[in-house]
Order: C-alpha cells, then structure tokens, then sequence
C-alpha cells in the first residue's frame, strides 16, 4: 500500500515537473521566435556590396529596384549588385496604388525627378509618379468601377528619411507613409550622396 502511494506521488510529481519545463520552454521560444521575425537583426540591415569607382564615363550607371514583398530597396550599377537599404511603404495592404487617398505605394517603373532637403524628412528623392502607365491604369480602373468616378491619381511620391529618432520604423516593418517609400535616416542620407536625378526606379510586388 505504502508502496503504490510512494509510486502514484512520484509520477505525479514528475508530470508536474515535466509539465512545467514545457511551459517555460514554451515561453522561451515565443520570446525567441518573436525577436527574430519582428525584427531585423544587423546583418538584414544594409548590405554594401562594394563600394567601387563611379563610371569613368559620368553616365549614371544606377538603378534601383524596390520589392514590397521583401521590403527592400537595392541598387544595381554597371557591374551588378550595388546595395540593400530595408525601406517601408505606405499602407500595409500592399496592393499597387489606385487613387488619392489610399495611401498605397504605386508600383510600376519610374526615374528620380528631383532631389531636395525636404523641411520633414530632410534628404527626398522624388519619382515622376503618376507617369504615363500610371494613368493608364487609373482610367482602366475607373472605366471598371474598381474606383469611383471623382477619384483622383493623386502625386508626390518619393524615397525619402524617417526622421532620426524613428529608424525603428523600418526595423519592426512598420509601414507609415502617405505611399512613399522610407528609408532609415541614416541610410537614405547615404543613398541620397550617390544617386543621381534621372535614375531608373522599379517598383514591384
């Protein structure tokens, strides 16, 4: 009897014991697993392929391609991959843009208009959105009622800085613009040094 008590508490207290290891185990891996997918860890950050001489020529030798699926940003030069800043967009539902309003970033290809210290977010490179594919399928959209008649295009579309004390924004994924694309201060300061007026943009899916 003593012998079968003795026996029933020791496996009793084993599922305890064990029951609770799985539950902070548990606990642990949330914690781990959150940290890393929200979060970017410095080597997602910016990666630097190289940092090679201009083209001798003075052509502009840059393009960039932009993916809202991997929120990145990369330029490409004459020789390849150039570099990756992560960047942020505007709303979270990342669908092109169909009007003014949306907030949506507009996909499609582009080239920088226009560069300037913007009062807000200091360093700005603005794209020549809405273009003429821009129009295109903003007036095959409203012929199909996807959006209403007195909608309109909607403009001022740019790469352009967080301000300094809110990087964060692009390390949690955080989408915050109006439909611009968003870089961390300190790297769209670097992207704004090289890049020159009149480089191709793609934006894409």
């Amino acid at each position: 009897m003593n012998k079968a008590f003795f026996i029933a508490c020791s496996n009793l207290y084993n599922m305890k014991t064990r029951n609770t290891y799985l539950f902070f185990l548990s606990i642990f891996s949330f914690f781990i697993l959150s940290f890393t997918h929200s979060k970017r860890t410095f080597k997602e950050d910016s990666h630097f392929a190289r940092r090679i001489n201009k083209s001798s020529s003075g052509d502009n030798p840059y393009y960039i391609i932009i993916s809202k699926k991997t929120y990145e940003l990369k330029v490409y030069d004459d020789q390849g991959w150039y570099a990756t800043y992560p960047c942020v967009f505007g709303s979270n539902d990342l669908r092109d843009k169909f009007m003014e309003g949306d907030k949506r970033t507009p996909e499609g290809q582009f080239k920088i208009i226009l560069k300037k210290n913007d009062s807000k977010w200091k360093f700005e490179m603005l794209l020549d959105y809405p273009d003429q594919n821009s129009y295109k399928k903003f007036n095959e959209r409203k012929a199909e009622g996807i959006i209403p008649k007195k909608a309109r295009i909607g403009g001022g579309i740019a790469i352009h800085a967080t301000r300094p004390q809110e990087e964060w924004t692009v390390d949690y994924y955080q989408n915050w613009t109006d439909g611009c694309v968003s870089l961390k201060y300190s790297e769209a300061a670097d992207l704004y040094s090289y890049i020159p007026v009149g480089t191709p943009v793609t934006i894409e899916k």
